[in-house]
């Protein structure tokens, strides 16, 4: 047996050195991927010689060659290595980020759009060294640099990454690690299509549920759009900017401005020829979409509850599917008000960072959907458990998402993995590169006729960057892609938040 065991050893290791020098010229050649280059160092450090075990017995020899075999990775062994970058031109600019392991894999994750990257950079020093499959814990360690909307990007980005390094090295999908699935598939929810023309329109909106598929639709019903109409609001004037428009989504120069001001400060009032018109958009629309098709309604304006009940009541004949953000979320007393008042649906929460936040809203029903941003609620684990805390006092979940495949594809798991879900908003429809800048690992469609398509073997998220790709679609302000992070990797302070 010895004889036989020298000679494979003999013959292994000439393919070894001829193995070493191929995998050598490989890595030395700039044209090889990020990919390629980490399972070439993986198979370099973890190769296994039978040379190196001569002086064993046959059943030593076998039980040594055997013993470090893991198809997946060596979880207990795994630790965060570095954190990087690449701002997208999705939404105006979102950040894919990508955490680095000792042992070759990687973990995606997303800051929100229009987020800094530097929400997430700041927390690399915190987490490096770091088992990244202890999600739970180093989420808490980190939770405390989080806050509303864009505030709580690198939180929420990082711990996807960690949910999806975690999966890969155990080799199981996201959604298991949360507790399992409720569904394979995932309903999602498109903005309904605006044109110039009745005629258009119409032609768009049938492109979108009959050839795209879509089974949920959401229109907007801004008082931006009868801003300009003599008698349909009073008090507007005040709050336009030089080019006569109400900014919704504020100035960042200007914290005062219309977008910046909450809505029970700003003392605009739609008058009844307002509401008349603002009926006509939207049965407009539900007469184009029918009544098959639920159709939700966003982004109204800055105005109190008082002109909100108005609103919703006369479009109440319409039977929308939710009113999304009426007012602005910190206000629960509020909301119950509304939605004690009227029949259509409420929703909130897109910006509401942590659990503990959406309680206030949940605990006195005050509106009868949650609609958390997985990218600023907190991630998946945080966000399955907002689902699930709503679900028992009987209220749904919608979930809001406007990013890249990687946040879409974080909520997608999430969605699985919670109940009481409803849709999911996908906010790039309409653009041809988006599902190209990523690969799914196990060959599926992302999208089908207006579902989601969950990964029911592929491991963490289900899909690596599609590398050429995303580097046609970085930012002009910032098109490093993935360039060294050395700077932040240094921690500058002492972040225990209690004495």
């Amino acid at each position: 047996m010895n004889n036989i065991l020298k000679k494979i050893a003999a013959g292994n290791r000439q393919m070894e050195n001829a193995e070493a020098e191929a995998n050598s010229r490989e890595l030395s050649d700039p044209s090889t991927g990020h990919n390629r280059r980490s399972f070439l160092r993986r198979t370099a450090l973890g190769g296994m010689s039978l040379g190196g075990f001569l002086g064993l017995s046959f059943e030593d020899t076998m039980a040594q060659t055997t013993s470090r075999i893991n198809r997946a990775s060596s979880p207990s062994d795994l630790k965060i290595t570095d954190m990087r970058y690449a701002l997208t031109t999705v939404l105006g600019g979102t950040a894919i980020i990508r955490i680095d392991t000792n042992q070759g894999i990687y973990g995606l994750g997303e800051v929100r759009d229009g987020a800094d990257p530097r929400y997430a950079l700041m927390l690399k020093s915190r987490i490096l060294g770091q088992n990244p499959c202890n999600v739970e814990m180093l989420f808490k360690s980190i939770k405390q640099f989080g806050g509303p909307a864009r505030q709580a990007g690198g939180v929420c980005g990082v711990e996807i990454a960690l949910w999806d390094l975690c999966g890969k090295a155990y080799n199981v999908p996201a959604w298991q690690l949360l507790g399992g699935r409720y569904r394979d598939k995932i309903r999602i929810y498109a903005d309904t299509p605006e044109a110039n023309s009745p005629e258009e329109q119409l032609k768009l909106i049938k492109y979108r549920t009959e050839e795209q598929g879509f089974t949920w639709l959401k229109m907007d019903v801004g008082i931006e759009e009868i801003a300009k109409i003599p008698g349909t609001l009073v008090n507007p004037k005040f709050w336009e900017n030089a080019k006569g428009d109400l900014q919704q989504y504020g100035d960042l120069g200007n914290p005062m401005s219309y977008g910046s001001t909450r809505h029970p400060f700003t003392q605009i009032q739609i008058t009844d020829k307002g509401l008349a018109e603002l009926s006509r958009i939207v049965e407009t629309v539900r007469n184009m979409v029918g009544y098959d098709i639920p159709l939700s309604s966003d982004h109204f304006g800055h105005f109190d509850l008082n002109n909100g009940i108005r609103l919703g009541k006369a479009l109440e004949k319409y039977r929308l599917a939710w009113m999304e953000d009426l007012i602005s979320w910190e206000f629960p007393d509020q909301w119950k008000t509304i939605t004690d008042t009227l029949d259509t649906p409420t929703n909130t929460g897109e910006d509401i960072y942590l659990l503990k936040n959406f309680k206030p809203l949940i605990d006195i029903h005050a509106t009868d959907i949650v609609h958390p941003d997985l990218v600023t609620s907190g991630g998946l684990l945080e966000t399955k458990r907002i689902g699930d805390y709503a679900e028992e006092h009987g209220v749904a979940m919608a979930m809001h998402q406007a990013g890249t495949p990687v946040s879409f594809m974080a909520n997608v798991h999430c969605a699985a993995a919670t109940q009481n879900f409803l849709a999911l908003e996908h906010h790039s429809i309409d653009l041809p590169w988006w599902e190209g800048l990523v690969k799914t690992t196990d060959g599926r469609q992302l999208i089908t006729k207006g579902f989601a398509n969950l990964p029911l073997t592929a491991p963490g998220l289900g899909i690596e960057l599609n590398e050429e790709e995303v580097k046609k679609h970085l930012s002009p302000k910032d098109n490093s892609f993935f360039a060294p992070t050395t700077e932040w990797n240094e921690r500058r302070s002492h972040d225990r938040p209690f004495s």
